[in-house]
């Protein structure tokens, strides 16, 4: 989805998806909607008592409405921003926090393996959030005149919400907070794959029970919610074991290497190139032009000229010249991650001008299974037969 800066806090950019666009006015009406009901749950805290009649207006309520979920979400921020600084202390980078249909995710640039760290970092955001809970409780309780209704049911509503916040990240759905110190936990005595394994699979357990609840009660936003936590679970999980296969693992290693690569002169036809393609299966070469990597050429770039006019253009008239290049002696894990960052399905290997060979989304795939299996990376193994992903970018 899209997301659009709207400033940053501690150097952290904020950003908004559009999916936060859609709720917050969703949020705002639901709030609205029940506001007899929630004044009623937040008189029950001591010292707090709202007059209903207050809020019983229209304008009111969508005043206190929109306030209250402008107010959750600020403090869905400040709960992220908790996770942020306290990785940052650690010395890992943020890259952004973004507030989505689902609430907010601070983004690490990776996650601490250090159980201690990791703990630490879990658990600052629910203590962000209890600390604005208690802060909104003391303020209602004996700062905000009751006769100020509108203003103290906006932050008793927050009072109240930021503890269940905090009670609701600390369920053991991993990646949640309470997963995540679950794994913690776990890497005390075990090794980090295996410990984010049995934290994935209980937040996978959890999801399926949340989801089932969220479809007998109808409570849609539960089962996005439920769906979003088993799908990262799931996600998380792979990605720490392909990391722990691939230690040690370089590009160098589960690369097509350049005298078995598939190539093409800028002075081919396109014409040519069409037909290279129809014959080989492949739909895409690294172009070289005299011995050096000159571009890339894809199946796309030859379907924009017209079938009639492929023999009187080249393909240095259609290649692209914007390479995805990673080092040979990179990491395994590197290429991959850059591989679903750039959203391409290989990379040339490049080693200063010179291309040295390509490794593909395949390679990767294959050299796991191979090293998951074995322990080890049989020669020649990685390079399964007839792959027409091959010589492509």
């Amino acid at each position: 989805m899209r997301s659009y800066r709207i400033g940053s806090l501690f150097g952290i950019p904020i950003q908004l998806d559009v999916t936060f666009l859609l709720v917050l006015p969703l949020f705002a009406y639901l709030i609205a909607g029940q506001v007899g009901e929630t004044v009623g749950l937040v008189n029950q805290l001591p010292r707090v008592a709202i007059d209903p009649g207050a809020l019983e207006t229209q304008n009111v309520r969508w005043i206190v409405g929109t306030a209250a979920a402008v107010g959750l979400f600020a403090s869905v921020v400040l709960h992220e921003l908790g996770h942020s600084l306290t990785a940052m202390r650690f010395g890992y980078t943020i890259d952004s926090i973004t507030l989505w249909i689902f609430g907010g995710i601070a983004a690490l640039s990776e996650m601490p393996e250090d159980w201690k760290q990791e703990l630490a970092v879990a658990i600052a955001g629910p203590i962000v959030s209890l600390g604005l809970g208690a802060l909104a409780y003391v303020a209602v309780a004996f700062v905000v005149p009751q006769s100020l209704a509108a203003v103290a049911f906006v932050v008793a509503y927050l009072a109240v919400m930021n503890v269940a916040l905090a009670v609701f990240n600390m369920l053991p759905g991993f990646p949640m907070d309470g997963g995540r110190v679950l794994r913690a936990l776990l890497a005390r005595t075990r090794p980090y794959a295996k410990a984010t394994q049995i934290a994935a699979t209980v937040g996978k357990g959890f999801a399926v029970l949340l989801g089932l609840f969220g479809l007998l009660t109808t409570q849609w936003l539960m089962i996005g919610i439920a769906f979003f936590i088993y799908v990262g679970a799931s996600g998380e999980s792979q990605q720490v074991v392909m990391k722990e296969v691939f230690d040690g693992v370089t590009v160098a290693d589960v690369m097509t290497p350049r005298d078995r690569l598939h190539t093409v002169t800028p002075e081919t036809s396109v014409a040519d190139l069409v037909e290279r393609m129809f014959r080989e299966r492949h739909t895409g070469y690294p172009v070289l032009d005299d011995g050096h990597l000159a571009g890339i050429v894809t199946l796309a770039d030859a379907k924009d000229v017209q079938p009639v006019e492929r023999d009187a253009y080249t393909v240095a008239d259609v290649m692209s010249t914007d390479l995805k290049t990673i080092e040979s002696r990179a990491a395994a894990m590197d290429a991959l991650q850059q591989i679903q960052g750039d959203d391409v399905g290989r990379l040339l290997v490049v080693d200063g001008d010179d291309l040295v060979g390509l490794v593909s989304r395949t390679d990767l795939v294959t050299a796991f299974n191979v090293i998951q299996e074995s322990g080890r990376l049989a020669s020649g193994s990685t390079e399964p037969a007839n792959d027409p992903e091959r010589g492509l970018v």
